[in-house]
């Protein structure tokens, strides 16, 4: 193998390498958004179980300060999920560029797909 081959060689390494630690980020961010999403179901099912026990009994400053609390974790839930999508989405994006890069590098030289 020449030096250039080597060179080559040793890029697409890379990029493929680059290209699995990103995949592996994915889905480690996709099972913490699953588990997320698991976490807010809960805590709005809280949410709902609480409402319904103040209409029934009576709005107790115990039962209202339940409600906030869970509203507010319910809150940060999501967002915790928004900021999740928007890390995926980003690295998805870099998944891309990896796979034109690839895409690139290994296309003949009369431009044709590998």
């Amino acid at each position: 193998m020449g030096g250039s081959a080597k060179r080559q060689a040793a890029a697409l390494a890379a990029l493929a390498t680059r290209r699995l630690a990103l995949v592996a980020d994915v889905s480690a961010l996709t099972a913490e958004a699953l588990r997320l999403n698991q976490k807010l179901a809960g805590i709005e099912m809280d949410v709902l179980r609480l409402q319904l026990e103040i209409g029934r009994a009576g709005a107790s400053i115990q039962l209202v300060q339940d409600l906030h609390d869970a509203e507010e974790s319910a809150a940060a839930a999501r967002e915790a999920c928004m900021k999740g999508e928007e890390r995926i989405v980003a690295i998805e994006g870099e998944i891309a560029d990896v796979d034109r890069a690839l895409a690139k590098a290994t296309s003949g030289s009369d431009g044709e797909e590998p």
